[in-house]
């Protein structure tokens, strides 16, 4: 049998220039400024101000910058409306896409877990998105079936090519099945002998064309954390929900592989955490803020129970324990954002200051933002229902994909997402992720590297490295947003 191939990894260079503190304050500063003066126009796209003052919960970031490269920007000639590409293969939690070739089975998306079945194996769950030829969902196990298989290799690290196992999954009734808009993936993983980690590459073939789409999932054997062992499932305890969040008043179940019976010790806080900042945002990041301990709460795992209130949930086993499981419970409308109060706050990425105070401020909202929004569009209600729908889908598309501590639409990632769309190729090791966009207008590439930092309520929290270079590529797209010429 033919063995996977290995991971490639990123090379990263040392950055060979700073940026002055004051440039950023100056460029986001002319640029509003701009804005302002010639919202009617064209010739220059308009961003939020300086962030420099915003603030989160999470563990001071360190001067990244000087660990990776400048993100690779090529112009060509003025700047331009582009068009976003929004389909193909996927790599890990991320949905690195590319142009597919219509009339063909493809997979879109993979998510995974693993979660510790004993001392000798784990069981790796997956959500995998694919569509049909006509371009809809597949929800059937047997379409799945008949035109993908499925291997994995594992690795001792990124960093080392040897192989500690590999194998095939056998795709049948025990191994796929359908969770609403996607397909279910349930396989088990010997350890290999002796080891404590490993990186598992599981690699999803389609049949016919041998197109590939790839995820990695950093496994642990040994010291396992409380996340590692038990995780959210659905309300009948039988498919785990891979995400962060649930909403309000549904019923939850935590658990593990064995449906072990274990008390929790569960931590509330309200807190109302920041959205990203600019990526060109080069200012020191403010110091990290306290959460306050709202209430608390007691569940046993492996037993369905209903929070009834929106906030930041952390579990623990023991109230000494450094790690534990983080849940955000949201509206029950989350991850689409329809209250008027809701949806002004991610235009923030492409509005300026100036236009979102007076969303802000205004009395009746809803008439406020829709105006705010046809303003931009120049009066034009067709192009402004167009444009307004293609951002809100890839905000809902950003909480579901990377709500992590707080709503995905606000983290780094999901700003991202949002303004350019999902990435043409995503290259990982173990510590930083980079999102490649190469099939954009008169931008030959432009990387975005987020680099992954530690936080005690979930596992794959990444910040974004910012540059002040961003500007020649970021700023077209914005102004493409606001005049309605963006492309789904």
């Amino acid at each position: 049998m033919r063995i996977l191939s290995a991971l490639l990894f990123i090379c990263f260079v040392v950055a060979c220039s700073t940026a002055k503190k004051t440039q950023q304050a100056r460029a986001n500063a002319a640029y509003d400024a701009r804005t302002e003066a010639q919202r009617n126009q064209a010739s220059r796209p308009a961003v939020r101000p300086d962030d420099a003052q915003r603030s989160n919960a999470t563990p001071s970031r360190d001067d990244t910058r000087r660990n990776d490269t400048r993100p690779t920007v090529g112009v060509g000639q003025a700047p331009a409306p582009v068009k976003v590409m929004t389909d193909g293969p996927a790599l890990g939690t991320t949905p690195a896409v590319s142009a597919k070739t219509a009339g063909e089975w493809v997979v879109t998306s993979i998510k995974g877990k693993f979660l510790a079945a004993d001392t000798t194996s784990v069981r790796v769950y997956m959500d995998i998105t694919a569509k049909t030829p006509s371009g809809d969902n597949m929800v059937s196990p047997t379409d799945f079936s008949e035109h993908f298989m499925i291997a994995y290799v594992m690795y001792p690290d990124y960093n080392n090519r040897e192989r500690l196992g590999y194998g095939t999954v056998p795709l049948n009734a025990q191994t796929i099945g359908t969770q609403g808009d996607h397909l279910t993936l349930t396989f088990d993983v010997k350890r290999p002998k002796d080891a404590p980690n490993a990186v598992l590459l599981t690699e999803i073939t389609e049949t016919t064309n041998g197109t590939k789409a790839r995820n990695d999932l950093s496994l642990r054997f040994k010291g396992t954390k409380l996340s590692d062992r038990y995780t959210l499932f659905d309300k009948n305890g039988k498919q785990p929900e891979l995400r962060n969040y649930v909403n309000v008043n549904d019923t939850v179940v935590i658990r593990d592989v064995n449906g072990t019976s274990k008390k929790l010790f569960g931590f509330r806080y309200r807190h109302d955490f920041e959205a990203a900042s600019s990526p060109m945002n080069t200012a020191p990041r403010p110091a990290s803020k306290s959460l306050t301990e709202d209430s608390t709460l007691t569940i046993m795992t492996n037993q369905p129970f209903v929070i009834p209130h929106e906030g930041l949930y952390y579990f623990l086993e023991d109230t000494t324990d450094a790690s534990g499981i983080g849940l955000v419970v949201t509206d029950k409308r989350f991850p689409k954002l329809t209250r008027p109060e809701k949806l002004i706050k991610p235009v923030l990425y492409v509005s300026t200051s100036t236009e979102i105070g007076e969303l802000n401020q205004a009395q009746d909202v809803k008439k406020a933002f829709d105006r705010y929004w046809l303003s931009l569009m120049s009066g034009n209600e067709e192009v402004a229902r167009k444009t307004l729908k293609a951002y809100f889908d890839r905000v809902e598309e950003a909480n579901r994909l990377f709500t992590s501590y707080k709503e995905g639409w606000k983290t780094d990632k999901g700003m991202i997402y949002i303004v350019l769309g999902a990435p043409d190729r995503v290259q990982r090791n173990r510590e930083r992720e980079v999102w490649v966009y190469n099939r954009r207008a008169n931008v030959s590439e432009v990387n975005f590297t987020f680099t992954k930092k530690p936080n005690q309520f979930v596992e794959d929290h990444y910040e974004l490295v910012r540059f002040i270079e961003y500007q020649p590529v970021w700023y077209p797209i914005v102004e493409a947003w606001r005049t309605g010429t963006i492309r789904e």
